[in-house]
């Protein structure tokens, strides 16, 4: 890992007449914001910006919305510029399509805050102690010397309350960095519910089904309980890939369980899981032996098959 300061990726970023900014596959509010965030400020300073992120999903709705979201350009629209940004991805291999691009790079840089990162780039600028990549972009747009502007901050502000979930688990730093944010103009009512609390009523009709079909498995963990769900790709048929992932949050509050899981099938045979645990059970080495990777209380991975034995797998990989 060739560990980075706020300064030094600024110095990089400002010596730079031309950046491109990639966010990670299956994209979230952190990865967009973060993207978008740090793209407005190097506009501010007169570079040439372009954002992109790889996959055939859209852009979650909600996120077409934030400010600065012109800069965004399809993956293979992306031009080369002279320094390239990683934005909340775990891995490399999280950029999808876009990883060759990044290696590509003439100077690289890795912005993220999950524990499970080992560096990828030239610069690694990797903080666990964030509760989001956004507050660390904060960071750099301060060493940058940047206002920062209501339309930076709202989609910094993106990135924070969504991965606090609404500031549910978040560390006392960033009820200072929410303030920051909004008192630099954030409307934070509107985006909270545009974010978190608004889905089309076929998702209440999924959320039902998949609920109804849940499993609790109380052995599981040696006795600490293991709750999960499936999301079958027929459920989700009408609906943004996007609107499944919130499915963890509700799952995840089975009193009688310490992990949570969702199954997520995107596309027939295709699984994205989501590992969420309660108090004391780090899902990273869950995570990572079935390739994923993330945070000690919410992890992730991808896999295939069928959903019997995508659920046997994560089931022997659970320690005892």
């Amino acid at each position: 890992m060739n560990l980075a300061s706020s300064e030094s990726v600024a110095a990089a970023l400002r010596a730079a007449d031309s950046v491109a900014i990639i966010s990670h596959m299956r994209p979230d509010a952190d990865t967009i914001g973060s993207a978008l965030g740090l793209g407005l400020a190097l506009v501010e300073l007169g570079k040439r910006v372009h954002c992109a992120f790889s996959g055939p999903e859209p852009l979650p709705g909600p996120l077409r919305g934030l400010p600065g979201v012109e800069l965004m350009v399809g993956a293979d629209e992306l031009p080369v510029a002279d320094v390239t940004v990683s934005v909340d991805a775990a891995t490399v291999g999280r950029l999808g399509d876009l990883e060759e691009f990044f290696r590509a790079g003439a100077v690289t840089v890795c912005i993220d805050h999950h524990i499970s990162n080992a560096g990828f780039a030239d610069l690694d600028l990797i903080d666990p102690a964030a509760d989001c990549t956004a507050s660390i972009v904060l960071e750099v747009t301060d060493a940058l010397g940047v206002t920062l502007s209501a339309d930076i901050a709202t989609c910094l502000y993106a990135g924070l309350v969504t991965d606090t979930g609404s500031f549910k688990w978040a560390r006392p730093a960033s009820f200072g960095i929410a303030a920051r944010l909004l008192e630099a103009g954030v409307d934070g009512r509107r985006w909270s519910r545009l974010l978190l609390d608004s889905h089309p009523y076929s998702w209440l009709q999924m959320v039902s089904a998949v609920l109804a079909g849940s499993v609790l498995d109380t052995e599981a963990l040696g006795g600490r309980g293991l709750v999960y769900g499936i999301v079958t790709h027929e459920q989700m048929s009408g609906m943004n890939w996007d609107e499944s992932e919130s499915v963890i949050d509700i799952v995840r509050t089975a009193r009688e369980a310490e992990l949570a899981a969702v199954f997520k099938e995107v596309g027939p045979g295709s699984w994205t899981v989501s590992l969420r645990s309660k108090t004391d059970v780090d899902v990273v080495p869950i995570a990572r032996a079935l390739g994923g990777g993330g945070h000690v209380r919410a992890a992730g991975y991808s896999d295939a098959g069928e959903a019997d034995e995508v659920v046997g797998r994560l089931l022997a990989a659970l320690p005892d």
